[in-house]
């Protein structure tokens, strides 16, 4: 009985060895097929493949090409600081991957962050919303899909149409920037329209304070913006030190901020209007019929006037070197403009004080004689009735 129970054993144990290592093999074969590998380094064996710079891209794909036909079935290759990998290969929206990377015959799907070069031979590069890869990104035998994420360097495609910010990804932020500025366009038009319906006096003062004193406006407001903070520090101390102060800090600041807020803004729009009153009044004064004139056409006009700089920007913004110059002088002339309204709102306090708007009479003009002696309305200046030649003193 002992001798036939060693039988069974021995006969279990040499069939079930086989067995167990052809399901392992084929458990192992599954997983190389249906998941991307990694293809290991290649030691002194396999060759090195460089893609910190990817300046040749043609001698690059050269190179990868004459690796995939003589690698035959085990594949090893070498990336300096970065890794390689055989097959469609994600990355995750919180995962990073430190180095290069290159992908062969599949695409990659980035999420996440790369802080090396990607390249793809035979595959797409597919960049989500998030993804960022600091380096550049070459896409050999497909493209670059942009869907939302960043390069911060080069991007090019060899053999594929690239779907990258030169092409769809152009068209795309264009039409965001562009929206964009159609909503600060609106939100402004309906600020100027309230302010024309509810304070057409405060504006027209503040506009033509702009008009008269533009340079002594600049000075000016840009004065306050130095000061602001200084003096927003100095109040809130002052107001901590004392016990009734500490009470009424919130107070003050929300209200701070809403005047500061309502003078910048009341100062652009003041500049907008003063823009568009002087373009409309030298058509009229050229023979131009430009319809009613009024301040509702005043600000539309020079809203117009002022959004024409980020326009431009919204539609060459793409461009390397022009799209950052054109951005540079829309956010100057803004800069210039806002700062030369807000000092006409401080100036004349808020469309209130006249005295810099050119509207006040000189002290003069009150007088008999200044008016006499004034031609008015082109007429020639006459003597005065009954008044005689004096006559001076031997």
């Amino acid at each position: 009985m002992r001798t036939a129970d060693r039988t069974f054993a021995v006969a279990a144990l040499l069939i079930g060895v086989p067995v167990a290592g052809a399901g392992a093999t084929a458990q192992s074969a599954r997983g190389q097929t249906d998941a991307p590998r990694a293809i290991p380094p290649a030691g002194a064996q396999g060759p090195s493949i460089n893609i910190g710079s990817l300046d040749d891209p043609v001698g690059l794909e050269q190179q990868l090409r004459r690796l995939l036909r003589g690698g035959g079935a085990e594949l090893r290759v070498t990336v300096p600081h970065g890794q390689a990998r055989l097959g469609d290969f994600s990355l995750g929206a919180r995962e990073t991957l430190t180095g290069n990377l290159l992908v062969l015959r599949g695409d990659l799907d980035v999420a996440g962050r790369i802080t090396g070069n990607v390249v793809a031979l035979d595959g797409d590069i597919v960049l989500r919303a998030g993804a960022v890869v600091v380096g550049d990104a070459l896409a050999i035998g497909g493209r670059i899909r942009d869907r939302g994420g960043v390069v911060q360097g080069e991007q090019r495609s060899l053999g594929g149409s690239a779907d990258s910010p030169a092409t769809a990804g152009a068209l795309r932020t264009g039409v965001t920037r562009g929206a964009g500025l159609a909503g600060v366009l609106f939100t402004l038009g309906l600020l100027g329209f309230g302010l024309v319906l509810f304070a057409r006096p405060n504006l027209e003062t503040v506009s033509d304070t702009v008009t008269h004193n533009l340079f002594r406006s600049f000075l000016t407001g840009l004065l306050a913006q130095v000061l602001a903070l200084p003096t927003f520090g100095m109040l809130i101390t002052g107001l901590v030190l004392s016990v009734v102060g500490i009470l009424l800090v919130p107070f003050v600041v929300i209200v701070f901020v809403l005047l500061l807020v309502t003078a910048i803004v009341g100062g652009f729009l003041a500049v907008a209007h003063a823009m568009g009153e002087t373009r409309l009044r030298r058509r009229m004064a050229a023979g131009v019929m430009v319809g009613s004139a009024n301040s509702y056409r005043y600000l539309l006009v020079g809203l117009g006037a002022l959004a024409a700089f980020w326009m431009a920007w919204s539609v060459f913004g793409w461009v390397p070197v022009a799209g950052d110059l054109i951005r540079g002088a829309a956010i100057l002339v803004t800069w210039l403009l806002g700062t030369a309204g807000f000092g006409a709102a401080l100036l004349s306090r808020a469309g209130i004080r006249e005295n810099f708007a050119g509207r006040l009479i000189p002290p003069e003009a009150l007088t008999d004689e200044y008016l006499w002696a004034t031609p008015q309305y082109g007429v020639t200046a006459a003597k005065r009735p009954g008044s005689r030649t004096p006559t001076r003193g031997l």
